[in-house]
């Protein structure tokens, strides 16, 4: 059994898989690629073979569609094999996968990560195979974060510390197919961060669905600063810890001392921010105004000047005015944002926004233009902020490293994948840095 995860950013496929092989398709959200590596611990203890697991995203009507075209391209491909479907769009509807001919099992995403999930079913005395496999994800209380040490590519590890989310966007349907907030247990998350690190791993990454509510579950409601602060204190042999996406609506005192303070907490933030119009905020149920935001970066800068902040913003949302529109577009330089990921809306179907009043496709499609032309050249700008310096480049692949700010580094010269290196940055590409291996220096 291979076990290969396929990640799909949003999608790639499998180059011709041995008949016994089992198949990971993994789409969407790193979350989902760290669990994509449970699914495959749980299909080998299972003795699954010759299958391919679809591990699948809901977060917009194309990532259902491209799920669905990859199932049917699957088939096609390996008529013999057995295909099943989990994930948040498995969980979320069901019924519809179900009823795709090729579909030999959908399982839920608590479902997923269960010990036999995967094994043969009993089909004595001519008993029908259960096909659906999907119960109440509300109904969840824990995380699977200590099923595996982490998702580990050669460079750097991953650490859910969280799962599911409490809040109600009225564009997301993320938390019916997540479940309600609920963390992992502080000492559990030391613990796997502790063995990366053994395993010689420089960088470990917290992930989640939303981790700033980590530990509002937990007996006397730890705040994600509190876990930072402890995990830096109890593993001091790690050199660098980073966090992924978070809320711009809360960010804790500890949090904040904690950049301020420990050079080993990553200074990059990467903000939820999706607006940057209060009207529209108010219309997404958002829990930030704009002056929050800005607020909020202004904080950060104040004791970590160098830190780097990316976003995630939505093009065309429902009602959005062109002068909407504007307040989002500027926001992107009065914040110095530098990374973005940019989504034009996508409706989906069960949510309050799905039910306002939409904008014409083009508009939105054009909108969402501007937005990343915008965000092309805040990266420019931030590129050429670097041109000079010596940063600490953690090499992903061979000639490709990434600085502590989350920077892209293409370099000349050799170093190990997954060691720390200096680097002399020479100019820009627009894209990424450009630099140099010092002379007679080494990885760390």
């Amino acid at each position: 059994m291979s076990g290969r995860v396929l990640d799909l950013s949003p999608i790639a496929q499998a180059q011709g898989p041995d008949a016994g092989d089992v198949d990971i398709v993994t789409f969407g959200c790193r979350l989902n690629a760290y669990e994509s590596e449970v699914i495959r611990r749980r299909a080998a203890e299972d003795g699954l073979t010759d299958a391919v697991v679809f591990n699948t995203c809901a977060v917009t009507g194309e990532a259902v569609r491209q799920a669905r075209q990859a199932i049917r391209k699957a088939r096609r491909e390996r008529p013999g094999a057995r295909l099943i479907v989990t994930g948040c769009a498995a969980q979320i509807d069901p019924a519809a996968f179900a009823g795709m001919a090729e579909v030999d099992l959908v399982l839920g995403n608590a479902e997923k990560a269960q010990a036999g999930a995967y094994a043969p079913q009993d089909l004595s005395e001519g008993a029908e195979p259960m096909r659906v496999r999907v119960n109440d994800i509300m109904s969840v209380r824990e995380t699977a974060g200590h099923l595996i040490d982490g998702l580990k590519d050669r460079a750097r590890a991953y650490v859910e510390v969280q799962n599911g989310c409490d809040h109600r966007c009225t564009f997301c349907v993320i938390p019916y197919g997540r479940g309600n907030s609920r963390s992992a247990a502080a000492g559990e998350v030391v613990e796997q961060v502790r063995r990366l690190a053994a395993q010689g791993y420089r960088e470990v990454v917290l992930t989640g669905v939303d981790i700033t509510s980590w530990g509002a579950d937990l007996p006397g409601q730890p705040t994600l600063g509190q876990l930072v602060a402890r995990i830096l204190r109890l593993v001091p042999e790690l050199p660098r810890l980073r966090l992924s996406s978070i809320d711009a609506a809360e960010i804790d005192p500890d949090l904040l001392r904690c950049l301020a303070e420990e050079p080993r907490l990553m200074p990059y933030l990467h903000l939820s921010l999706q607006a940057g119009d209060d009207m529209i905020l108010k219309r997404m149920k958002r829990r930030h105004s704009r002056a929050d935001a800005l607020k909020l970066v202004a904080e950060v800068r104040a004791v970590r000047p160098d830190t780097a902040f990316g976003a995630d913003l939505i093009a065309g949302f429902p009602t959005e005015t062109d002068e909407m529109f504007e307040n989002t577009l500027r926001l992107v330089e009065e914040a110095e944002l530098s990374f973005l990921h940019v989504f034009p809306f996508s409706p989906r179907p069960g949510t309050p926004a799905a039910r306002m009043p939409q904008l014409a496709r083009p508009v939105v499609k054009a909108r969402a233009a501007r937005l990343r032309a915008a965000g092309e050249a805040a990266l420019v700008r931030h590129l050429g902020r670097q041109v000079g310096r010596t940063l600490s480049g953690l090499v992903e692949r061979p000639g490709v490293a990434r600085a502590e700010d989350f920077t892209e580094i293409a370099f000349t010269g050799e170093a190990p994948v997954g060691g720390v290196v200096p680097l002399e940055v020479t100019g820009h590409d627009g894209k990424r840095a450009l630099a140099r291996l010092p002379m007679l220096e080494a990885a760390e």
